[in-house]
């Protein structure tokens, strides 16, 4: 049994379509990466599954459980984190996550015994028995975390989990959902508009554009699918990128060929053999060029194939097109 499935889950307002007809399938234990920018349809999705939003059409289930036919049930075997963290201020941490216990029915002994495994997951030390209002971002998020583990779920929904986040605390959230991940063996689904993010966490990603699943696999996958090497050529004018494209498909050793802007990638198993062949093929044709560089693939340029555009997000790791 899939731990998350949808079938043609589909939500529309008015007349516009947030998610179109994702199909998806996350298996037990697995941390499984949505990637894709703002206004893609991440969150819409998210809504669904975890019964705050209900699907114009399709249906997603949850452990077994309906979104849409038993929506009590799902709730009772998730946590969530949503992007804006839901705190009262004016308690302290401890106060907060007994209180989250509570709504969910545990013993004072249980909620006691969680409290215990809590203070030590989030790492956020003395601070705990302080007021929330007086926590940092970084607390903040990782205070949010342990509330959506108070009733110890068997699947967590992160959404953009480390949106705003500098570096330092950013990476205490990866430790941490590592840990849940292989301590607890719970199922992970999270939304990020990071690309490091996806790669260091997720055993598989699915990138979303305009409300539809256009490729998922893992982040290594994903990237061998695009070719061992990339040489990029950043061309002087825009306007002779598709002759250059079109020019360099014929050579030998060319796998791919994409222009975007000023910029045409060329994917190859063999990049430094190539790199001087492509240059002397485009001085031939005329064609200036300002800049040629290798590298390997990345999850932004595995972005940038399915769906056209480069992923933008500060500190992500993304690149702007």
């Amino acid at each position: 049994m899939s731990a998350i499935r949808t079938e043609k889950l589909t939500r529309h307002f008015g007349e516009k379509v947030a998610v179109d007809g994702i199909d998806l399938s996350v298996q037990p234990g697995e941390i499984y990466g949505f990637l894709g920018p703002n206004g893609a349809g991440k969150t819409t999705t998210i809504r669904m599954l975890v019964t705050l939003l209900a699907p114009t059409s399709g249906d997603g289930w949850v452990m077994g459980h309906s979104v849409r036919q038993d929506p009590g049930a799902v709730r009772l075997r998730i946590g969530v984190a949503l992007q804006q963290a839901a705190l009262d201020g004016q308690q302290t941490g401890a106060e907060f996550l007994r209180l989250q216990g509570r709504l969910y029915g545990l013993s004072s002994s249980e909620i006691d015994r969680r409290l215990a495994d809590l203070r030590e997951l989030v790492d956020i030390g003395g601070d705990f028995d302080k007021r929330i209002k007086t926590y940092s971002g970084g607390m903040k998020r990782r205070m949010d975390l342990a509330a959506a583990l108070v009733h110890q779920p068997s699947v967590l929904f992160l959404d953009e989990p480390t949106t705003g986040l500098d570096p330092v605390n950013r990476r205490k959230v990866w430790e941490e959902i590592r840990r849940l991940n292989g301590e607890f063996g719970i199922t992970i689904l999270l939304t990020t508009q990071y690309l490091e993010e996806a790669d260091q966490l997720a055993g598989r990603v699915g990138i979303i554009s305009e409300g539809k699943l256009v490729i998922e696999g893992t982040p290594s996958e994903l990237k061998r699918g695009i070719g061992t090497d990339l040489v990029i050529v950043k061309l002087h004018e825009e306007s002779t990128a598709l002759h250059a494209a079109s020019h360099l498909r014929t050579l030998d050793g060319v796998e791919r060929v994409e222009s975007h802007g000023r910029e045409v990638t060329v994917a190859t198993a063999a990049g430094p053999r190539l790199v001087s062949r492509l240059a002397l093929a485009l001085d031939e044709i005329g064609l200036a060029v300002d800049e040629l560089t290798i590298r390997t693939p990345t999850l932004d340029d595995v972005f940038l194939e399915a769906t056209g555009n480069r992923l933008h997000a500060e500190n992500g790791g993304g690149s702007a097109q």
